[in-house]
């Protein structure tokens, strides 16, 4: 498949798009194994789009187990050229009211039990991080989401924990300290992978509930997690309607060539099957 599509990777509570006009289920194989589940390839108010649940129909993959990298490279070997995720998280800060949407332009990455690269294996690389979001797509999401009626936060830093547990109290404090906006366990990974790739990335950010920083609040717990990330769920699908308005798979940003210098390793010395591997990622070598 070589048109343009846009990819949407659903988190907590978004595993289908109600108004999306399924074509095809696509088992996508790649060489990091399978991806969370099936692709969904389809129509969106006529922007075709390729829909994967993050955790996997039934949420049944918890955020250390995610296979990231089979699930990106999935998306860029189906000819996705930008990533809108969306994923629920903890708000950080008084005015990030459970309920609002943050579109964050930075991340802290706390996680430690993952593949985070697509180098390694006898081929070395380093792309740039310092801004890890597309400024182009982020504006893009920033106005939907303001056509979309959401109470939404231009910018912040998203950290990105481990878990599945959500943090200690002074855990919490202490990213607090830091003057970070929202709290997730996925979406780090994601961006690092998709610059690696190629591929634009920005995350729709569903703030469900105070992390347990806020004492005057209750101790967050998944009941009240899945109460407002139900809520959130159809705003989410109405933001998504208003991105596809435009004109999405259009781009004028050098994401896609994050990884043109990136490769340090003589080519004589990359192992031939690594080479055909990563021909998707990084043309030929």
């Amino acid at each position: 498949m070589t048109e343009k599509i846009l990819g949407v990777i659903g988190g907590s509570g978004l595993y289908a798009m109600k108004d999306l006009k399924v074509v095809d289920k696509v088992s996508v194989e790649t060489p990091f194994g399978e991806p969370s589940d099936a692709i969904v390839v389809g129509e969106l108010e006529g922007t075709r789009m390729a829909f994967l649940p993050r955790h996997g129909v039934g949420h049944r993959i918890p955020p250390s187990e995610i296979n990231y990298r089979a699930n990106i490279f999935a998306m860029k070997k189906l000819g996705v050229e930008r990533i809108i995720s969306v994923s629920a998280v903890g708000s950080m800060k008084e005015e990030i009211i459970p309920g609002h949407i943050v579109v964050p332009d930075q991340f802290i990455d706390r996680t430690f039990a993952r593949k985070t690269t697509f180098f390694g294996n006898g081929i070395v690389g380093h792309v740039s991080l310092a801004d890890p979001i597309c400024d182009e797509l982020h504006e893009t999401v920033l106005e939907s989401s303001q056509q979309a009626g959401a109470n939404v936060h231009p910018g912040g830093t998203y950290i990105c924990i481990e878990g599945p547990q959500f943090s200690t109290r002074a855990e919490s404090f202490l990213y607090r300290s830091w003057g970070v906006d929202v709290i997730g366990m996925t979406n780090v990974t994601e961006a690092k992978l998709a610059r690696e790739a190629g591929i634009c990335y920005v995350t729709i950010a569903l703030a469900t509930d105070y992390d347990c920083w806020h004492q005057e609040e209750e101790a967050v717990t998944l009941e009240a997690v899945l109460e407002i990330m139900h809520q959130n769920v159809e705003l989410a699908q109405s933001i998504l309607k208003e991105i596809v308005k435009k004109p999405i798979l259009k781009r004028s940003c050098t994401c896609g060539e994050a990884a043109k210098n990136a490769i340090v390793t003589d080519r004589k010395l990359i192992p031939e099957p690594l080479k055909k591997d990563l021909e998707i990622l990084f043309g030929k070598l």
